[in-house]
């Protein structure tokens, strides 16, 4: 798959009919693409398994991903998608959200001298993306500003494929082994560090919440760890507290402290995170 030139599954082409298709990325075992057809808009994603090089280890579990990811819509009520396999692994289609993501959306609040401050209607936003999955009783995992489109109507919460809450078959079901550390809860962080795997918790999702509008407003890590540090350091950074003082302004400073506290205990629910920006 790497080297090659990216081509949409057959059964894919079958299923949308392009007139028009934009490979959006192509890496660590994904591909995501736009495609217009017939049928709408769609963002369709195909998963491979990546092969061991010098400086990554093997991961067979990106080719399940998709899938795993469409049997989580279906858990939670979604239509006009579909999910299946190819010969490499597996793939799925869902609806095109149209939109900047958080960390686009604020960065004119992270420019040089800025008197630009994060709107809290933006942070509301995406509070209430994240309490419909919770009211569902299932927690994302993969909680960053990149998975918050911001549309000209509502905030769509997307990238569903570590989500816990519901039964996956085991066929495309894998263990959960972190995100992105940046926004891991220390937790999360530190039971990697001692067993390789985690399970994704909603008061997990608060911490990764509260260092995505971090991040976003400030361009700031919650965490301080040397930039391109090896994962080991960076969790054993997050799980150890070393926390950054938090710079957002006004209230919205305040509120993404408590979501970033160490102890899951003392971090406010998304409901009390709602409260507060409304």
């Amino acid at each position: 798959m790497p080297g090659s030139t990216p081509e949409l599954p057959i059964v894919v082409l079958d299923a949308l009919m392009p007139t028009a298709q934009r490979l959006v990325l192509n890496r660590r075992g994904s591909m995501v693409w736009e495609v217009e057809g017939p049928r709408g808009h769609h963002a369709v994603k195909v998963g491979y398994p990546i092969e061991a090089t010098a400086d990554w280890p093997a991961q067979p579990w990106t080719a399940l991903a998709p899938a795993r990811e469409g049997v989580v819509l279906y858990r939670l009520g979604f239509t006009d998608f579909a999910y299946g396999e190819w010969e490499d692994g597996t793939w799925n289609f869902q609806p095109w959200r149209e939109g900047p993501d958080l960390y686009q959306l604020w960065e004119p609040c992270r420019r040089p001298d800025s008197s630009i401050a994060p709107h809290t209607s933006v942070a509301l936003g995406c509070v209430e993306a994240l309490a419909e999955l919770h009211a569902k009783g299932w927690a994302h995992g993969d909680v960053q500003p990149a998975h918050f489109i911001v549309g000209p109507e509502r905030t769509h919460l997307i990238d569903l494929a570590l989500a816990r809450g519901g039964h996956v078959p085991e066929s495309y079901d894998f263990p959960f082994r972190g995100c992105l550390v940046h926004y891991e809860a220390p937790e999360i962080a530190r039971s990697v560090l001692d067993t390789g795997e985690a399970e994704p918790t909603p008061e997990a999702d608060i911490y990764a919440l509260g260092a995505s509008l971090l991040i976003s407003a400030t361009g700031w890590r919650a965490v301080e760890y040397p930039d391109g540090a090896p994962r080991p350091v960076q969790r054993e950074a997050v799980a150890n507290g070393r926390r950054r003082p938090v710079r957002a302004p006004d209230e919205l400073g305040d509120l993404i402290d408590a979501m970033l506290s160490h102890a899951p205990e003392d971090r406010p629910t998304i409901y009390e995170v709602g409260k507060a920006l409304s």
